[in-house]
């Protein structure tokens, strides 16, 4: 069974009750203080000594870059050209977990530099920048895993090159592997620990989000932030990439499962969990086959089955069957935990849902769960207390958590959700990590969500590095995890993000956006704008705006000519691998035209009117009514036509036409004097939709729309027809 990619964007959900729900992000909760294992290592070694180094230029013949890693510290060295961008790297033979470089300087030493680290000799990470060096010898804490370690030079401190004495990498020798040994739930009542191999073991961990294949590419980012777990949804044969790398970087996975309606309301399918016997089934024969697969893996650390499933069945069923059908599905949850136990007795088995309301199907129907887990966001503080007034007698891990989603924050001023700034975003995942931490014996960690790349409306609101761009929350995370992000170069920081015209935006026209844009580290910034239409249209793809500076991080950017309410991003990029991300909405309408609208309010009959289908009935008279909100809308079948009486033989310069989005693709607009005789004014034979202005002019009492070719496979659809002098 293939598993559903992670979803970038959730269902709602509250923790106190099934509610009404819209789109969102996944989870929160409360977890423990105990200290994570740590992996089998040996004393810190000098790596680098000895090893193969190059360089991107020398001074002479005798200033080789390997005199600067053959361990005599004041007889021979290393110097570089007379420029600035020069840099030194080693190559370690294998890929190491890294805590210190030392830099011995000569008397060309470079003030500004980096530290940056490779798998592969190509693609660098910095882990550490330092500015106004001066000189001697910089000994310097690092965090990470690489093969090859650079010190990439940015600005001299004199007229000289670079120049080191030597450079020292110091590490672990023997690489990292994870804790092994069985993997249990230990302790009583309010004074529960996960343990691996009998060791205490924290979940410091994110929801997996690249392909598997490429998870060793990853691997040494998500040790660097202090992370030793990630979850999936799904488990299958394209799950191994992930557990061999994660296994050789030293952390774990929270491998899943996936059972319908995963993903909250309106997600995943329905299915009857009293009578499909075939399908609990397929699926407890697909699980076990997984579970047989890896569970020997040294990466494997617990079983997750089925994802906010009980709070989902409400979009499938409602009143004594919903209870039904939620007895059955915690049933059958239970009825995979003892399967997995009889295979696998050394990794627990837990169970996700979005919603504390569940946890008492789970205590009463799925007693062989090891401990239970919960997606919960803005509300994360609140599901200790939800633990202690159920009286529950298992632990918890939060499985998806960070700042707060759609559902949980105030609409805007165009009634859709406000999304938080990043600075917001990540003083949530901050607190999201105190609530964890701060249920002690009970909460067991969490797995936040997510460490994802898409760049997209749900990747912006959750992901902590969209397009491999880091953001505030990846250092919130970092923070919490490895403790301290002390030498990182940090994202841009966007304030005060401003629309001219949040409201009436003119479609095709320019509106004004504006923020306050600064970076801690001096950074060059490189400011972008994007236009998403989730709201609009449903299309939740960034896409690139048509937009000008006008200077002071002020931009004039086009609005779109589909109305609706659509987002504009302001990205700024540092230049380091980093990006501050902002949004607001704005409402784009039909521009204004000159002139008086002489059809409003004007007798208006059609071909075809539809009397119930959505917000329908859509009687041709909503077309003239002046109200952009309604619409009239015809049959599904060409052609169809509508038409306005303007009451008397009435000159007009221009039409405009604003389409629902079933629009017409052919059509013609004809006039008439006494409603009988024709004649054509203008031909549209390739329409997009949208708006459409017709700056054609004539004198006549009846004006018609003459559609002959839809653009889609519905009718036609008309918010307006508007008729000016």
């Amino acid at each position: 069974m293939s598993h559903p990619p992670s979803p970038a964007v959730p269902a709602r959900r509250t923790r106190g009750a099934a509610a009404a729900l819209t789109l969102g992000a996944l989870l929160a909760s409360s977890l423990t203080t105990l200290a994570t294992a740590p992996a089998a290592s040996a004393a810190e070694t000098l790596l680098s000594q000895g090893k193969t180094a190059t360089a991107s230029s020398t001074e002479g013949a005798g200033y080789a870059a390997s005199a600067a890693v053959d361990g005599n510290l004041t007889g021979t060295r290393w110097a570089s050209q007379w420029s600035d961008a020069q840099w030194i790297q080693v190559d370690l033979g294998a890929s190491k977990d890294l805590s210190r470089v030392v830099l011995t300087w000569e008397g060309a030493y470079g003030k500004n530099y980096e530290i940056q680290v490779s798998d592969n000799g190509t693609d660098w990470r910095t882990v550490k920048t330092v500015t106004g060096s001066d000189g001697g010898t910089d000994d310097l804490a690092i965090s990470g895993t690489g093969r090859y370690v650079r010190m990439n030079g940015l600005v001299r401190s004199s007229g000289y090159g670079y120049s080191l004495w030597e450079f020292q990498v110091y590490g672990e020798s023997g690489g990292t592997t994870p804790p092994q040994g069985a993997v249990r739930v230990t302790g009583s009542q309010g004074n529960w620990q996960l343990t691996v191999g009998g060791q205490p073991y924290t979940v410091k961990g994110l929801t997996w989000g690249p392909a598997m294949a490429d998870a060793s590419r990853y691997m040494p980012d998500l040790r660097s932030m202090g992370v030793n777990t990630v979850r999936t949804w799904g488990t299958d044969a394209s799950s191994k990439p992930l557990l061999d790398a994660a296994a050789a970087h030293g952390l774990k996975v929270m491998n899943g499962f996936w059972l319908q309606p995963g993903g909250g309301p309106g997600s995943g399918g329905c299915v009857n969990y009293v009578t499909d016997t075939t399908y609990k089934n397929t699926m407890l024969t697909e699980f076990a086959k997984w579970v047989e697969t890896y569970k020997s893996h040294p990466a494997t650390l617990m079983w997750n089955v089925g994802n906010e499933s009980v709070l989902g069945l409400q979009n499938c069923y409602s009143g004594t069957e919903l209870e039904n059908q939620r007895n059955a599905y915690t049933s059958f949850v239970n009825d995979v935990a003892k399967k997995i136990h009889s295979i696998d007795p050394d990794h627990p088995v837990t169970s996700t849902d979005a919603w504390t309301g569940a946890w008492p199907y789970y205590k009463r129907n799925a007693p062989d769960l090891d401990l239970y887990s919960m997606n919960a966001y803005g509300d994360l503080c609140g599901v200790r207390q939800d633990w202690i007034d159920g009286g529950y007698d298992k632990p918890y891990i939060i499985t998806e958590t960070g700042n707060a989603g759609e559902w949980e924050v105030p609409d805007d001023v165009n009634g859709i959700p406000d999304e938080p700034t990043d600075v917001q975003k990540a003083e949530a995942y901050t607190k999201a990590w105190g609530c964890i931490t701060g249920h002690q014996g009970v909460a067991l960690g969490a797995t936040m969500f997510h460490y994802g790349l898409e760049h997209d409306f749900g990747g912006v609101w959750f992901n902590l590095l969209p397009d491999g761009l880091k953001r505030l929350s990846y250092y919130a995370v970092k923070k919490a995890y490895a403790g301290s992000t002390a030498g990182d170069n940090t994202p841009p920081v966007i304030t005060n993000m401003t629309v001219s015209t949040p409201t009436a935006a003119p479609a095709g026209r320019e509106f004004t956006v504006r923020a306050d844009i600064r970076d801690p580290d001096g950074d060059p910034i490189t400011p972008k704008i994007y236009l998403s239409g989730n709201y609009a249209n449903g299309d939740k793809r960034l896409v690139d705006a048509q937009y000008r500076s006008l200077g002071n991080n002020t931009f004039a950017v086009t609005a779109p000519e589909k109305l609706g309410v659509w987002k504009v991003y302001i990205q700024a990029e540092d230049g380091r691998g980093n990006a501050g991300i902002e949004t607001k909405s704005v409402k784009v309408v039909a521009p204004p035209v000159a002139g008086t609208n002489i059809a409003q309010g004007r007798p208006t009959t059609a071909s075809s009117a539809q009397a119930s289908y959505g917000d329908c009935p859509c009687p041709a008279s909503n077309a003239t009514d002046g109200n952009p909100n309604t619409r009239w809308a015809s049959d599904w079948a060409d052609p169809q036509w509508i038409q306005v009486d303007l009451g008397s033989v009435r000159s007009f310069s221009r039409l405009q036409l604003v389409w629902d989005p079933a629009f017409a693709r052919a059509y013609e607009v004809q006039v008439s004097d006494d409603g009988q005789n024709w004649r054509t004014l203008h031909t549209q034979t390739a329409g997009n939709g949208d708006i459409d202005t017709i700056e054609s002019g004539a004198t006549a009492r009846h004006v018609r729309l003459h559609m002959t070719a839809r653009g889609t496979g519905w009718g036609y659809s008309l918010h307006e027809f508007g008729v000016y002098s």
